[in-house]
């Protein structure tokens, strides 16, 4: 035993330990930096810094740009960082020329998430034309944003911006072919505001309406022109009935459907429609309490998909 306590633990081989070092939050990775020279090579290769989550710490824009100038290179492909909103000037963490200087140095950004930022002097031009992903969190953005800066993008995310409005989901689907769209907590969005993007979201894939105001005939817009969508997820939308629900079962491709009960669907006309969907394989259903042999009925009447639920 004591033989065996004196022997030296194997090395781990450079693959192993960059795996292990891409995983550590940025502050860890830069600690282990000083460990030694070659935990320093390692924990500064570029395999590394592929995605970096900077959104743990109130950073300055000075950090951020030391970052971009000596740390992030052509190999970045996600960057997710938090502002401070109603900090003033002094303290704002963007602004264009930085932004133009992350488009040069990281040319293959694929992923910009944004939190608690504000956009308004930030012209949505000067976001890297790179970017296939954008995601906005507690943000504040101007009425003009979302026009013809980013060809590429394809996947957008707009959680608690409370002035993302029909403007901005117009200007955004007319100038970019998405697949994702997920928008929380978009109050101004409205039926009308769905129904004139509409024609312009044919491709697609994925969408998430959750804490809007949108009802039966926004609903019919998304059965008429989305035929591509796979994932589908409504909540919160008092003004969705079961006749609005039906007009869903156009979408012949769709895999999960996310649903809140309220009073204006009947389970039956949510049962209608899942039996309509013949790729469905998950529904799932939120704001009302089941009983088990409520849950049991559900789960025999839709052999094709599993069930499950959120009260």
């Amino acid at each position: 035993m004591a033989e065996a306590a004196g022997a030296e633990l194997p090395v781990l081989p450079d693959s192993v330990l960059l795996q292990v070092l891409a995983l550590l939050p940025l502050r860890d990775r830069l600690r282990a930096a000083r460990v030694c020279r070659r935990w320093q090579r390692l924990a500064l290769d570029r395999t590394v810094w592929r995605h970096v989550d900077l959104s743990p710490h109130r950073i300055s824009s000075q950090t951020l740009w030391h970052l971009v100038r000596r740390r992030l290179r052509d190999s970045l492909r996600t960057l997710r960082v938090q502002g401070a909103l109603r900090s003033g000037d002094k303290r704002r963490l963007l602004s264009p020329a930085l932004l133009a200087a992350l488009g040069e140095r990281c040319p293959h950004l694929r992923r910009l998430c944004l939190v608690d930022t504000d956009l308004r002097p930030l012209p949505y031009k000067s976001l890297p034309a790179s970017l296939t992903a954008l995601e906005l969190s507690h943000c504040e953005i101007p009425a003009a944003w979302f026009c013809g800066a980013l060809p590429q993008l394809q996947h957008l995310v707009i959680r608690d911006v409370p002035a993302f409005s029909d403007r901005h989901l117009l200007n955004v689907s007319s100038q970019s072919r998405l697949k994702t769209l997920s928008l929380w907590g978009t109050y101004r969005l409205t039926d009308m505001g769905v129904q004139r993007a509409a024609p312009h979201l044919g491709d697609l894939e994925h969408l998430v309406l959750r804490h809007c105001v949108i009802g039966d005939s926004a609903v019919g817009v998304i059965g008429r022109h989305m035929k591509q969508l796979r994932f589908l997820e409504i909540g919160s939308a008092g003004s969705l009935t079961s006749a609005g629900l039906a007009c869903l079962a156009t979408l012949q491709r769709l895999e999960m459907l996310g649903l809140d009960l309220c009073d204006k669907i009947s389970l039956g006309a949510v049962i209608t429609l899942c039996r309509a969907l013949p790729q469905l394989r998950k529904l799932k259903l939120g704001g009302a309490r089941f009983e088990d042999e409520v849950v049991d009925k559900i789960q025999a009447s839709l052999l094709h998909c599993s069930f499950s639920h959120d009260p």
